[in-house]
């Protein structure tokens, strides 16, 4: 019973995180459930601590979904059984007298174990691609990207290397998998895929170079993959050891002639802190972006949904979720899905005052709310107004607001990262930096981030 639970949280866990973070930090765990709390072990300090730190909220989420109760989390460190020495037997089976202290091996080095730092964060035969190309809805603001795409698999794109650059919740992930299932699909012979965020390559790089394993990890990643699909490569920002690393990466398989799949929500020349080899590295294959969809592309997103869920929406439910929800394509899934879900646990139709109902937990869009708007609204709900915005301060709920007030203009405004810096008495850097980090928090899901992300929906509510 008790492992079954604990299996049914790492499956409801690998369904909700990004499937790097799962690998290398959920995955390896070990747990013993009690009433009211879990126990759970890592293989290690370094793994405790951070799981500890950034995924305990997770965790226990999934935990009182599971258990139907919020329990309580201690993370701590696997013991391992104390290994009897063996005695030392001589070559007719006589015990052995031990050897003089100077004549005695050295004993071998300790080497941390357990650091899931030396395989392939993803391959063809283990790794749970999370969409295909046949349930991508292709509209105006995504159709160069996809086509892209399918070409790279289809060896007609004129280079191996493809960056696609969108804001979140558009698509960047869903043809990333796409192509990555689809290469697996269809080799004569199964390619060896890397698919990571950037966060996990730099986190796996410092745990190589703590273990001493550096030479084993570039070995790894340059001469071990056909594929590398890497997320967020934004994340490199100022990291000048990590981009070298990368860049020392991406020349490599490129002179191996393997393919290159690279994701931000900026372009690589929008990316402040990158070294200019890096840029350009970054600029030498195929760029792409993907744009907000049309009225109609959400609708056909919303159909497509629809149907594959196997309850099909009127045509008036399809227009009223795809006129109200409209920066995040994300969100307006979530919200078809917890429409159904709603219909079928009350016994009732999908309908449009249903419809409603849940619409009110979500970023509904009337009109595209201008920079002024978004001052006012984050001043206004951290207490504070613009002169202390734009001031000097570095308070933790200022620095919050600041930082919040770029990420919101960022998604909703046309205005550069110069000219949101400019309005607010910042530099290109500090505003990019700012961004990256609420993008983060939001996509982690700890819990500055989804209180960010509840407080972000309610803009344009």
């Amino acid at each position: 019973m008790q492992k079954d639970a604990w299996n049914s949280i790492l499956s409801l866990s690998q369904n909700t995180l990004d499937s790097g973070l799962f690998s290398v930090w959920i995955k390896p765990l070990d747990a013993e459930i009690t009433d009211g709390t879990i126990r759970v072990f890592a293989p290690n300090d370094f793994v405790a601590s951070w799981v500890r730190d950034r995924l305990s909220a997770a965790i226990q989420q999934a935990a009182a979904q599971v258990l139907g109760r919020d329990v309580r989390l201690e993370v701590g460190v696997r013991k391992k059984p104390a290994q009897p020495k063996p005695a030392l037997v001589s070559a007719t089976g006589a015990p052995a007298l031990a050897a003089p202290a100077g004549d005695r091996p050295a004993p071998a080095p300790e080497v941390q174990k357990g650091l899931p730092i030396l395989q392939l964060p993803g391959t063809s035969t283990n790794f749970r691609w999370r969409f295909r190309f046949e349930d991508f809805v292709v509209g105006p603001c995504n159709e160069l990207a996809c086509a892209a795409s399918k070409s790279l698999c289809d060896n007609n794109l004129p280079s191996d290397r493809l960056f696609l650059s969108a804001g979140p919740g558009l698509g960047k992930t869903h043809l990333l998998h796409s192509i990555g299932r689809k290469l697996c699909d269809t080799a004569n012979r199964k390619p060896r895929v890397a698919c990571l965020t950037a966060e996990e390559f730099a986190t796996r790089f410092v745990l190589a170079m703590r273990a001493r394993e550096l030479t084993r990890f570039k070995a790894l990643f340059r001469e071990s993959v056909d594929v590398l699909l890497l997320e967020e490569v934004h994340f490199f920002q100022g990291k000048e050891k990590m981009q070298d690393e990368l860049l020392a990466t991406l020349n490599a398989l490129h002179e191996r002639g393997c393919k290159v799949v690279l994701t931000s929500s900026l372009l690589p020349r929008e990316i402040e802190g990158l070294g200019s080899q890096l840029v350009s590295r970054l600029c030498s294959g195929v760029l792409t972006q993907l744009a907000q969809p049309d009225l109609e592309t959400r609708r056909r997103i919303v159909d497509s949904k629809a149907r594959a869920m196997g309850q099909p929406v009127a045509p008036d439910i399809a227009n009223l979720l795809a006129e109200r929800i409209t920066t995040d394509i994300r969100q307006l899934e979530s919200c078809l899905n917890n429409l159904v879900l709603k219909a079928r646990l009350l016994n009732q139709k999908v309908s449009t005052d249903l419809a409603w109902d849940v619409l009110a937990h979500y970023s509904q869009t009337q009109s595209r709310p201008d920079l002024d708007h978004i001052i006012t609204f984050v001043c206004r709900h951290y207490g504070i107004d613009e002169r202390q915005l734009k001031s000097k301060s570095r308070k933790q709920h200022i620095v919050l607001a600041r930082n919040t007030a770029f990420y919101l203009a960022r998604i909703h405004t046309d205005h550069s990262l110069a000219a949101l810096g400019e309005r607010l008495g910042r530099k290109h850097s500090t505003v990019l930096k700012g961004v990256t980090n609420v993008q983060r928090e939001i996509a982690q899901q700890t819990p500055l981030g989804r209180q960010l992300e509840q407080f972000t929906e309610r803009l344009v509510g």
